[in-house]
């Protein structure tokens, strides 16, 4: 048999050791490191295999491409024979009601619609025997109706100004 010769020093044996101890407390983490890095580049190839990096372009809309919107004047009118008071119930601008009571005929509002659509609406009761509405959008009649009977009651409605 032939003689074995071993050169192992203390500085050798304790850096092995130390590494051993060291991977000994860290292949775990090391593994988790691993296995998560390849489990974000596969999934990285796969959305670039199937398509879905690639998002939706909208480049063909034309955003400036909307006409300017030119305001219009809604007036509303409650006419009746002369001496007449009525009470009146419309939508204003912001299409809130709105209720006055004894106003002397004839009696016109005028306001701009600054939206692209509007509703007009609107009512009156007088204390002869006739009374009339009328709405109209940019001087344009679209609702008119009068009435002739005992404390009259009238009202107009315009869907779509």
């Amino acid at each position: 048999m032939g003689i074995r010769c071993t050169r192992t020093g203390w500085g050798d044996k304790w850096r092995r050791s130390a590494i051993f101890k060291l991977l000994k407390r860290l292949w775990i983490p090391l593994l988790a490191i691993v296995v998560i890095s390849a489990a974000a580049f596969t999934v990285s190839r796969l959305h670039t295999i199937f398509g879905s990096d690639k998002r939706a372009t909208y480049a063909d809309t034309q955003v400036n491409d909307t006409k300017p919107f030119d305001p219009k004047k809604l007036t509303y009118e409650v006419f009746g024979s002369p001496g007449t008071v009525a009470d009146i119930s419309y939508f204003d601008m912001n299409a809130d009601p709105q209720f006055i009571k004894k106003v002397p005929l004839p009696w016109t509002l005028q306001f701009d619609i600054t939206k692209t659509t509007a509703v007009g609406s609107i009512m009156a009761q007088g204390d002869s025997s006739n009374i009339g509405c009328r709405i109209t959008v940019d001087n344009e009649v679209k609702a008119e109706k009068s009435s002739n009977q005992i404390n009259a009651f009238t009202s107009c409605l315009l869907k779509a100004a």
